[in-house]
C-alpha cells in the first residue's frame, strides 16, 4: 500500500511539474469569488500571482491562495509588473464612446502591501483604458474602440508617464478594443473580445500583425521563454466570479495551444 501511494504521490508530482516553469509557475485558480469578473492577471516572476477583478485586486501565491486583497476604483484593468510595482489600467469614464468620454489613468501600486504608489492621467486614450504592458523601455497602454473602426490604437510612455506617441494597429476590428496585453519573446500580445475571441501577435516594432482564435481576453502573462499563463474565469448571479489559469505554448498556425 506504502509503494503505491508513493508511486501515486510521484506521478502527480511528475505531471504538475510539467507544466510549471522554473519559478513553479503552473495551472492554478485563484481562491475565492469577487462581485465583477476578472480583467487581468501578471506575476513578479518569482513567487507570486496578481489579480484583477474589476473593483476588487487581489495577491496570490503560486498556489492561488490569497496573501492580500483590496477594494479598488470601478474600473481596473489589465495590468503589468515591474521593479516591485503593479501598474494598472484604470478608466472611470465611459468605454467605446465615439465621442471619446474615457477618463483614462495608470495607478501603480506596491507590489508587496498593494498599497497606491502614484496615479498617472493618460487623457490620450480617448476610449478607455483597458490594458497595459511594458517591454522594458516603454509602456504602452491599450483599451477600447467603438464599433465599425478597422484598426486599435495604442498609447507609448516612457518609464516615467510622459507620452510618447499614438501607434496603429493594423489589426482589423476587434469589439470592444484590447483588453489584454504583454510583451514576450520579441513580441506583443494581445488579448480581445469576440466571437471566437481574437489574440494579435505584433513584432516589436507594431508594424507586422498576426491574427488567431484564441481567448486570452481575461489576461496573459509569460512565464519563461515560449511558455505562458493564460486567463479564464466564470461569473454567477448567486456566487460571483472566479479565475483561473492555464499554460499555453505558441503555435505558428494557431498563435498560442493550451498545454496538455
Amino acid at each position: 500500500m506504502r509503494l503505491m501511494l508513493a508511486a501515486l504521490l510521484l506521478l502527480t508530482f511528475t505531471e504538475t511539474s510539467l507544466h510549471a516553469d522554473e519559478n513553479g509557475f503552473r495551472a492554478v485558480a485563484c481562491e475565492g469569488t469577487y462581485p465583477h469578473h476578472l480583467q487581468g492577471v501578471c506575476t513578479n516572476e518569482t513567487d507570486t500571482i496578481y489579480w484583477s477583478f474589476t473593483t476588487r485586486l487581489v495577491k496570490t501565491d503560486r498556489d492561488g491562495l490569497v496573501q492580500k486583497a483590496i477594494d479598488v476604483g470601478n474600473h481596473h484593468g489589465d495590468l503589468c509588473y515591474r521593479d516591485g510595482k503593479l501598474y494598472i489600467a484604470v478608466n472611470f469614464g465611459t468605454f467605446n464612446d465615439p465621442e471619446g468620454k474615457a477618463d483614462s489613468w495608470v495607478y501603480i501600486y506596491d507590489a508587496d502591501d498593494l498599497s497606491l504608489l502614484a496615479k498617472h492621467n493618460t487623457p490620450e486614450v480617448i476610449y478607455g483604458a483597458g490594458g497595459i504592458a511594458a517591454d522594458g523601455e516603454r509602456f504602452l497602454v491599450v483599451g477600447g474602440l467603438p464599433d465599425g473602426i478597422e484598426e486599435n490604437y495604442l498609447y507609448e510612455y516612457s518609464p516615467d508617464f510622459e507620452f510618447v506617441k499614438k501607434h496603429t494597429l493594423n489589426s482589423g476590428w476587434t469589439k470592444l478594443g484590447i483588453q489584454t496585453a504583454t510583451f514576450a519573446d520579441g513580441y506583443w500580445w494581445f488579448g480581445c473580445y469576440g466571437t471566437p475571441q481574437t489574440l494579435l501577435k505584433a513584432d516589436a516594432s507594431l508594424e507586422e500583425v498576426e491574427r488567431f482564435e484564441f481567448n486570452c481576453s481575461l489576461g496573459i502573462v509569460p512565464i519563461g521563454e515560449n511558455r505562458f499563463l493564460v486567463a479564464n474565469g466564470a461569473c454567477s448571479k448567486d456566487k460571483g466570479c472566479t479565475g483561473r489559469l492555464v499554460v499555453a505554448t505558441p503555435d505558428d498556425r494557431a498563435g498560442l495551444v493550451i498545454a496538455k
